[in-house]
């Protein structure tokens, strides 16, 4: 008797024709739920004696389901409509049979075993093998053939470019047909597995598919009418639509007639174009050689080869080719553990296909490049010594001692340690503060204008070298980066930005989260400003603000001069935080305008500063790989990644008891109501069109990958949370804490096993919970319920910046707020103009009208930034703050000494 089968279909269900795509976090997640269902509903089908009414509903669910697939079946090679055809047929044969073939390729797509062209040739009709030659695993993909076919031509085309497969190619593909423009833009986002777009100008503009299942991802009113546009306009709205979803993919035009007056009307547009009537050979190489470009690692090839070379070292390091290691008698288990591999590639050689960091002409310099590219940047620099290290070079190349620096005061460390070694005047900037958390959020753009204007009206506007941002903030705060840019350049046109995107490399990788990022957003304003449609904007705008008082413009949204404007945007990103790096893995990201007239050099010199003669060869090349990986599997891996976060929140808000002691906190937790308009608590629960419309006007979103899970009613603050319960006892490792809070997050690499262990892990707590509970006394049980009151609604206000006193101040008797840190700084290396003293001795002074000045930085965990800042003004909101942490971990501050400061003779009235 044949076994029916078990696992994920036994409990999965089809769902609702009503719910469509929007239900969905992802397309993957819908097309594995119907596999699943169809398993399902085969083997319930499949049981003799099953009630007449119940047979008649499971026959039409699974035929419902049958039809979405049919329908995802046109977007997918693998499995692609053959399988559908082959399974429809067992459908009239074997219940049982077609429930073991669904749950094959659902267990498939979840990647057990993982799928690739070589694994699902039988499903789509296909063969990976080429004459006798067996089969080989090599990466597949697929290539999108957007043309107005025959049944003939396509079967034809299918036929032709499988003949062309050989062994000796590094790649294989399999090519999908749709017929229209509509086809063309679902296929490109709900298929990642698409690398190519090969395209005809005589494509339809809408489907002849029944879009019902996906009718959110391109509503009827957002596709363009084509057909009555000429042959090269189609083509050209055809590629900036594609570009603007799927930027990294390769484009290609085939035309019948007048390619040479394509190529010069639109040929920018297209990565080649090609003849039709020409060998199809062509084609196949061309498609080939264009993944095979960003399937290029120069320098991770470059030390692979390079390590396979025998070679004697008379030069630094004893460990290169494992030399003083492999035959130690007490450390060669150092060998056995990195494996001889990485000792092979460790070398002080910048030749021999190698090349210098300081100074690239070759592979690095190539890698630099293509990471460019990929990330949309003019220029990018990789840094060893990871995102503190690239802040310090970004800011010490824009920034001239006594230059004034807008700098969010929530931001990392290594800022403010910059503007010290930069010597630059720094005005602090608030964001807005979450006290129920105990946490800050973002700087409202109303009061970085208000800024701005105030150092114009106070006349010194023209010091203002560099604003710096954290996008996103480290509890996922993201800023609308070409709003903030283009109202900042109406003030002050030559205005360079700072954006710290260290938690936000990955953002490049998805169309929604990309339109948020520094490069997207100065590409962006860099095309617009250029336009005539720009210019007759801002002559109207010029007109309309001419008369506003500064508050008036603060509350307008202002446009720069196209004729002075110079988009200036840095980006640092920590590669190894969200992408796949070894550790201090960075890259700064460069679109400057003014860079090739008079900000590289300087850059090359901030750069030698910091950057070590001596870089970790291995760093380097994990970033060349990861570069790779962004291009070719970045949006699939982020699709992922939010798929799985959006698990997370769900489960937890689903499940009795999970929810009774935790929940995942939601925009509308972390972003007040007047910085957004989306109602909602998270915008990807209603789909991914609501995401991109939230994320497309709202003046701050939350990534949904950031899980600030609140514990506050576990009664357990959060470091406790985190290191007794998560870490010690379930091996979770997570990002930071707060008083009431923990934040974890999704990354390309989480995986379905780990996001399970994490629920198990917080039931297995809210388990013991119930179970102390339950054996509580009336006076324990009020103990704990005060307790988790407590955490929940006992949080001392956050505090403002106060101010910086007026010995570091630049202009004290003035409106405008920076004060010189470096100042500050070295003066305490003074130890006679320093004196400790206590909570309580700092309030009497306080008290009495005096200042009292902090000489070092003073850095709680959480939150993790300085409270205070060298040559800042104590206030009664920061000793307040202090006096209720119950953190144990102050970075500045010493129990049993107490603060800092400096003494009274140390301070002056005198200006910085």
């Amino acid at each position: 008797m044949e076994a029916e089968p078990s696992g994920p279909a036994a409990q999965s269900t089809a769902p609702s024709e009503s719910e469509g795509v929007h239900a969905y976090t992802s397309v993957a997640q819908l097309q594995t739920d119907l596999w699943w269902s169809i398993s399902d509903l085969a083997r319930r089908l499949a049981v003799p004696g099953l009630d007449p009414a119940e047979r008649a509903g499971a026959e039409a669910a699974l035929d419902a389901a049958l039809a979405d697939i049919e329908v995802l079946s046109h977007y997918f090679s693998r499995p692609g409509r053959h399988a559908v055809a082959t399974l429809r047929d067992q459908r009239e044969h074997s219940y049982l049979g077609l429930s073991r073939a669904a749950e094959g390729i659902g267990r498939g797509l979840i990647g057990d075993p993982p799928v690739t062209a070589a694994s699902l040739t039988g499903m789509h009709g296909g063969d990976d093998r080429v004459a006798d030659h067996p089969v080989i695993r090599r990466p597949g993909f697929d290539v999108l053939v957007v043309a107005d076919l025959s049944e003939a031509e396509e079967a034809r085309l299918h036929r032709e470019l499988r003949a062309l497969r050989r062994p000796e190619d590094p790649l294989v593909y399999d090519a999908i047909t749709v017929s229209s423009f509509e086809s063309a833009l679902i296929a490109i986002m709900i298929n990642p597995w698409v690398q190519a777009v090969v395209t005809r100008p005589d494509f339809r503009t809408r489907s002849a598919i029944d879009q019902t299942l996906l009718r959110d991802l391109v509503p009827t009113s957002l596709v363009p009418e084509l057909d009555y546009m000429t042959a090269a306009d189609r083509a050209r709205v055809f590629a900036r639509e594609v570009r603007a979803i799927r930027p990294e993919l390769d484009l290609y035009l085939v035309e019948q007639a007048s390619v040479e007056r394509l190529a010069t009307e639109i040929g920018r547009e297209y990565d080649s174009i090609i003849l039709q009537q020409e060998d199809v050979l062509d084609l196949h190489l061309t498609i080939l050689r264009g993944v095979g470009k960003r399937y290029r690692t120069p320098f991770y090839s470059a030390l692979v080869e390079y390590a396979r070379r025998p070679a004697g070292v008379f030069h630094a390091l004893p460990v290169s080719r494992g030399n003083s290691v492999v035959r130690s008698e007490w450390v060669h288990d150092l060998c056995d553990f990195y494996g001889l591999n990485l000792f092979l590639a460790e070398t002080s050689a910048t030749a021999g296909g190698l090349d210098s960091l300081l100074e690239p002409h070759g592979a690095i310099r190539e890698a630099q490049d293509l990471a460019a590219r990929a990330f949309g940047a003019r220029r990018t620099y990789f840094v060893t010594n990871g995102t503190s290290t690239a802040n310090k070079i970004a800011i010490q190349a824009l920034v001239a001692p006594d230059d004034v620096v807008l700098v969010d005061r929530n931001c990392h460390k290594s800022h403010h340690y910059a503007q010290v070694l930069a010597g630059s005047n720094v005005a602090y900037l608030d964001s807005y503060s979450l006290d129920a958390y105990a946490m800050y959020g973002a700087i409202p753009l109303a009061d970085i204008k208000r800024t701005l204007l105030t150092y114009r009206r106070e006349g010194r506007l023209d010091e203002i070298a560099l604003i710096s941002l954290t996008n996103c903030t480290f509890d996922g705060i993201v800023y609308d980066v070409e709003r903030v840019m283009t109202e900042c350049l109406a003030i002050k046109p030559d205005l360079a930005f700072l954006w710290d995107e260290a938690w936000f490399a990955f953002a490049r990788c998805h169309p929604v989260y990309r339109r948020r990022t520094a490069m997207a957003a100065a590409a962006r304003l860099s095309e617009r400003f250029a336009t005539d449609e720009y210019r007759a904007e801002y002559e109207r705008h010029r007109a309309r603000v001419r008369d506003m008082t500064d508050e008036e413009l603060v509350r307008e949204p202002l446009l720069p001069d196209p004729d002075q404007v110079r988009v200036r945007a840095y980006a640092t990103q920590s590669t190894h935080k969200t992408l796949t790096s070894l550790r201090q893995g960075s890259m700064i990201h460069i679109h400057d305008d003014d860079f090739g007239l008079r900000g590289e050099e300087e850059f090359h010199e901030a750069y030698m500063t910091h950057t070590s003669t001596s870089p970790n060869y291995q760093i380097l090349a994990s970033l060349d790989a990861g570069r790779c990986q962004v291009e070719l599997e970045g949006y699939e891996l982020v699709l992922r990644q939010l798929e799985l976060a959006m698990t997370v929140r769900d489960r937890i808000a689903e499940h009795p008891l999970l929810s009774k002691y935790f929940r995942v906190l939601t925009s509308a937790d972390l972003i007040p109501p007047e910085y957004r308009s989306w109602a909602g608590e998270c915008p990807l629960h209603a789909g991914p069109l609501a995401m991109e419309e939230a994320w497309g006007m709202d003046e701050f979103v939350l990534d949904p990958c950031r899980l600030t899970i609140e514990t506050s009613a576990t009664g357990i603050d959060g470091d406790t949370f985190k290191h007794e319960q998560l870490m010690d006892r379930w091996g979770i490792q997570v990002n930071k804490t707060t008083r009431n809070t923990v934040l974890a997050m999704t990354n390309i690499g989480t995986t379905r096993t780990a996001v399970a262990h994490l629920l198990r892990a917080l039931i297995g707590i809210a388990e013991d919970l119930e179970e102390a509970a339950a054996q509580m006394s009336p006076d324990q049980r009020r103990r704990f319920h005060r307790q988790a009151d407590a955490l929940a609604h006992d949080h001392p206000p956050l505090p403002d910046f106060s101010r910086f006193h007026a010995t570091f101040r630049a202009d004290p008797g003035g409106a405008t707020r920076d004060g010189n840190i470096r100042k500050a700084y070295y003066l305490a290396y003074r130890a006679e103009l320093c004196e400790f003293l206590g909570s309580g001795e700092v309030r009497d002074r306080l008290e009495a009208g005096e200042p009292v000045v902090s000489a070092i930085f003073v850095t709680p965990y959480p939150p993790g930034f300085p409270i205070l800042v060298p040559g800042q003004e104590f206030s009664t909101d920061i000793l307040d703050f202090m006096d209720a942490l119950d953190t144990k971990e102050i970075h500045g501050f010493d129990p049993a000494q107490g603060y800092r400061v400096f003494t009274r003779s140390a301070l002056t009235d005198e200006p910085a």
